[in-house]
């Protein structure tokens, strides 16, 4: 090969195919169960958050234990969904 010629056009291409294709996303479960699973993870995730916040600011016991439950009951939830995959 003499100087200053690179690899050919087809080389060239073919690994810039090749970085694209490991760059690329995972694919991702795209039915409906797996969708409304991905959203009710989501859903139980946020719920979780906001239980959180509301027993920082909790001062009241009674309100305390009620999120408390609600807590242990969104953990569960969500550990289960997490065990279903």
């Amino acid at each position: 090969m003499a100087r200053g010629w690179g690899k050919s056009a087809e080389d060239v291409e073919q690994e810039a195919e090749e970085r694209a294709q490991s760059r690329a996303a995972p694919k991702v479960d795209d039915s409906p169960a797996a969708r409304d699973r991905r959203e009710r993870m989501a859903s139980l995730q946020l719920s979780r958050a906001r239980t959180l916040e509301g027993l920082e600011r909790a001062t009241n016991r009674a309100h305390r234990e009620m999120l408390s439950r609600t807590l242990r009951s969104l953990e569960t939830e969500i550990e289960t969904l997490n065990a279903e995959r």
